[in-house]
């Protein structure tokens, strides 16, 4: 399959990039480096994308950038950074999409562990993530042409606790490998309309 995968240079894209480089033909996709540039958070680069790329199998986003602060901090301003790029971002990656992904093709985004087991100044990711489950949930039963719909909800992964893990006291930590591979069921297996959690 030809696949894009959005924020493959963080620790998750890493993650399903080593799960499915080896049997897939995977098109890498950042703001700052990869094989095409895309801003989520500007639906005109991700059409730009989508247009370099031409038609693929499938699309994976391990993106979308969140606010941390404490809730008496937060101003509508700062609140809208989750929901304009990570979720948007991701709901456009969808939308932009339906015409470039093949009959019977997928659609994996990525939401995270804190909308069910929240930690201080996470409101705006636990937003967030709720937001995608959400949309995961409405929009699978509307996609057209067989196409499926899934979001990965990954507890904290163990490679991303030297720059997260204070933020995430008594949580446990999850592997790569069993990242890449609920990546994996969603794109290569049957599914849709789900909330793939790992932890």
């Amino acid at each position: 399959m030809k696949i894009i995968v959005v924020g493959a240079s963080g620790d998750i894209g890493r993650a399903v990039c080593d799960e499915l480089g080896p049997r897939h033909d995977i098109i890498t996709a950042g703001r700052t480096s990869g094989d095409l540039r895309v801003d989520i958070a500007d639906r005109a680069s991700i059409e730009a994308m989508y247009q370099q790329a031409g038609r693929v199998d499938a699309v994976v986003s391990a993106s979308g950038s969140v606010h941390f602060a404490p809730l008496t901090d937060f101003t509508e301003e700062t609140f809208m950074i989750g929901l304009k790029n990570k979720v948007m971002g991701q709901i456009n990656l969808v939308l932009a999409g339906l015409d470039w992904v093949k009959d019977q093709g997928s659609f994996t985004l990525t939401s995270g562990v804190l909308d069910r087991d929240p930690v201080r100044m996470g409101v705006n990711a636990a937003t967030a993530n709720g937001a995608l489950g959400g949309f995961v949930l409405g929009a699978a039963i509307e996609m057209p042409r067989g196409l499926r719909l899934n979001v990965v909800s990954p507890g904290l992964l163990a490679v991303s606790v030297p720059r997260y893990g204070a933020w995430f006291p008594g949580h446990e930590t999850v592997s790569s490998q069993r990242v890449g591979l609920a990546y994996a069921k969603s794109v290569e297996g049957a599914v849709t309309g789900q909330v793939i959690i790992v932890e």
